[in-house]
């Protein structure tokens, strides 16, 4: 059951900050069909990350790496936004929520109407030429036949998602730091936040004096330490929650 004391004060500190931004993992996406890679059940337990989602294995067997691939893009393709993502858009159009950094690859995002998004890992929705650079869209992309190629000039395609062994993108990177040392507060959605460099960003904005609210299914490494505090359950019946607070208290 959620703690109803806890989604006023989030609606409160929602109604008071002058700069609120949300940053988000795998749990948010989780309700929409798509299982955190770590999870049982998720893409780690039936494919290796060393074996398949490391730059290396992509350039030295694409075949094999795609086979993994095609599985993320079926899910990718075909989930749609839940009522979290739904959540994080309306506080952005009611003028509440002025970015979102999410280290998801899915557009669910966007999907559901956000408008200022940073993608700190890269997104699965698009593709791009190894050769010659031209972008695909991942919606039209057929990939019966793996690896996928260039519609252009028939090279290797690679999702515009970060493998591991990759940089981040540093447009991506430099752009969330910055937003994490000026917000006032920051909500933590569906991240245990342990991958580096994208578990920093709530590190830096707690340091630069910003409240930190963490809405997780559990515990993770931020609760006590690095969250304010920690509204326990499902993203899906909290934001709204929260939404539907804000409107009440406003």
């Amino acid at each position: 059951m959620m703690n109803q004391k806890l989604i006023e004060r989030a609606a409160r500190d929602l109604l008071t900050s002058k700069k609120t931004i949300a940053f988000t993992g795998a749990g948010i996406s989780v309700e929409s069909g798509i299982p955190d890679f770590r999870s049982a059940g998720g893409l780690w337990e039936k494919f290796d990350p060393e074996e398949y989602a490391h730059i290396h294995a992509f350039y030295a067997n694409p075949e094999k790496v795609w086979l993994m691939l095609k599985d993320m893009f079926t899910l990718v393709m075909t989930a749609k936004p839940n009522p979290a993502h739904l959540g994080l858009a309306e506080l952005e159009r009611m003028g509440l929520l002025s970015t979102i950094i999410t280290q998801n690859v899915d557009g669910l995002h966007q999907a559901a109407g956000s408008k200022n998004v940073i993608e700190f890992h890269g997104s699965h929705r698009t593709l791009s030429c190894l050769k010659c650079g031209t972008t695909t869209d991942g919606t039209l992309l057929q990939i019966e036949d793996l690896p996928a190629r260039c519609p252009h000039c028939s090279s290797l395609l690679k999702p515009d998602v970060v493998f591991f062994g990759e940089p981040i993108p540093p447009g991506a990177q430099a752009t969330s730091f910055r937003e994490s040392r000026s917000c006032q507060l920051v909500l933590v959605v569906g991240t245990s936040a342990v991958v580096y460099p994208a578990a920093s960003i709530p590190i830096m904005a707690k340091e630069a004096g910003a409240t930190v609210i963490e809405i997780n299914m559990e515990p993770t490494p931020l609760t006590g330490h690095v969250s304010d505090y920690l509204i326990s359950g499902s993203a899906g019946k909290i934001i709204p929650a929260i939404v539907e607070e804000v409107k009440r208290q406003r």
